[in-house]
């Protein structure tokens, strides 16, 4: 027999995925709390039972969504590490961890990028934490990099992990909404050659 916090847990999920489809079909603003209960087949009194309110429920979301992706970041950096793997291999397989991350939630991700540019929001300060918490993991293993001498010591640690997050962020959803014809390999191997050819040829 499950227990209450797993069945919260599974009730939490269901209104995420729910809130993500609609808020991306239709805007936060177009979205009613009726509808979020309605798509993820429970009555309206359970999205406020689990959320205070449909703000609360979309930073929740958020703070949901990024965490997953920071947490396969993370996993990939780890992997490799324990493998023996350099700083740009654990970058490559951290990219790689992004495209898979983007292309199994692909509505949350459009959400999030839309979201990171507008300043009007209560959640604001929320998503710039997650944010960061996703950044800082690429920002430790390219400190890594460059204390261990793998890496050039002229890098800027702080823009270039934004620059990695934001190149894999765009690419992807490009990918997805113009070439979707295009493999997650063949992706995968673009960016990672750029990765090479700008992070990892600039050794020391």
């Amino acid at each position: 027999m499950e227990s209450s916090s797993t069945r919260r847990q599974a009730t939490r999920a269901k209104l995420y995925e729910a809130a993500v489809t609609l808020i991306a079909e239709k805007g936060f603003s177009a979205t009613t709390v009726d509808e979020i209960a309605e798509r993820a087949g429970v009555a309206k009194g359970t999205v406020y039972y689990n959320f205070a309110s449909k703000a609360e429920l979309f930073e929740e979301l958020l703070r949901h969504g990024v965490g997953l992706l920071t947490a396969s970041l993370q996993e990939a950096a780890d992997r490799t590490a324990a493998e023996g793997g350099s700083k740009v291999d654990a970058l490559d397989r951290m990219i790689r961890a992004g495209l898979v991350f983007i292309d199994t939630y692909p509505a949350f991700t459009q959400l999030y990028v839309a979201e990171l540019w507008r300043t009007n929001r209560a959640w604001q300060s929320t998503l710039m934490v997650v944010r960061q918490q996703a950044v800082a993991v690429v920002e430790g293993v390219l400190r890594e990099g460059v204390e261990a001498g793998e890496l050039s010591s002229e890098i800027d640690i702080q823009l270039t992990a934004a620059a990695l997050v934001g190149m894999v962020l765009v690419a992807a959803l490009d990918w997805q909404a113009f070439q979707p014809e295009r493999t997650i390999d063949d992706v995968h191997a673009a960016l990672s050659r750029l990765l090479q050819g700008r992070v990892g040829g600039t050794r020391a």
